[in-house]
């Protein structure tokens, strides 16, 4: 297959904002620089028909690709309906640029408290799951689940649920690697018993690296082993897009430049996962 590595905005967002700048202002030299890195892709939200115009002006302009993109919505409440079409309508400005796998992070009770749903709007959101993705796959585009630590509280159990009371041609999975890792207690061990229940259901990649726990300033050698992984995806002719989401945190080492660092990634990601 032919290997498309992407970049997520949220890495971009962190380097602008530490500079009081909204990288949004700065697409124009984000994709020269990403051009430069050897990264053909990159990810986003799309909230209008406008912000889709200007993406696509760009992304041609840079030669750059747009696979996926990222949503989110509140889809555990009895209103769910709103939400659903209000990611199918960013889907549908987002088809445009070539857009055909839609990470979808349904929201959590509360992104800054441990809040876990109930049982009743665990059902329910598995259920606006499943219409959201069978109107996806009419429309020619691919549902992808994403998760960050909190679903995996618990026993896992707003995962597990999201994975086994939808169905699997209709939604699908973007495996978050690190987020599952931390949310699991750093355990490697837990993200591939993942891999290994719902592997067949990977429809794009999020990835990122720590060393001890701690975010790392590069993807690259460390906590997470990504050659099993690597391994897996090949042998079931993996297509989707993987997507460096190289993130900053306390302790995260600043030794080099968010151009640099890409470049960097790029090139790890290239080797590891070369099919």
């Amino acid at each position: 297959m032919s290997l498309i590595i992407g970049v997520q905005e949220y890495d971009w967002l962190q380097i602008y904002e530490a500079q009081g700048q909204r990288h949004r202002d700065h697409l124009d030299e984000i994709f020269a620089a990403l051009t430069e890195c050897g990264i053909e892709a990159w990810e986003q939200s799309v909230s209008s028909a406008e912000e889709a115009q200007r993406l696509k002006t760009l992304l041609g302009k840079h030669g750059l690709k747009m696979p996926s993109m990222y949503a989110g919505g509140s889809l555990h409440t009895q209103d769910w309906q709103k939400s659903v079409e209000q990611i199918l309508q960013q889907a549908r400005w987002a088809a445009p640029l070539g857009v055909n796998v839609v990470a979808v992070n349904p929201d959590p009770l509360s992104w800054g408290k441990v809040m876990d749903k109930t049982d009743g709007q665990l059902k329910q959101q598995a259920e606006a799951m499943q219409n959201l993705g069978e109107r996806l796959t009419a429309e020619g585009m691919a549902l992808a689940y994403h998760t960050h630590d909190a679903e995996m509280r618990a026993a896992a159990r707003e995962f597990h649920h999201m994975m086994l009371a939808t169905a699997p041609q209709h939604v699908g999975l973007c495996l978050d690697t690190h987020w599952i890792y931390r949310g699991a207690g750093n355990s490697q061990v837990a993200l591939y018993d993942i891999v290994k229940l719902y592997g067949s259901r990977i429809r794009s990649l999020h990835i990122r690296q720590s060393h001890n726990g701690v975010w790392a300033e590069t993807v690259g050698d460390g906590d997470i082993d990504y050659q099993p992984l690597a391994q897996q995806l090949k042998a079931q002719n993996f297509q989707g897009p993987i997507i460096i989401e190289r993130a900053i945190e306390a302790g995260t080492p600043r030794t080099m430049s968010g151009v640099e660092a890409h470049r960097r990634s790029a090139e790890w990601v290239r080797q590891v996962f070369a099919f």
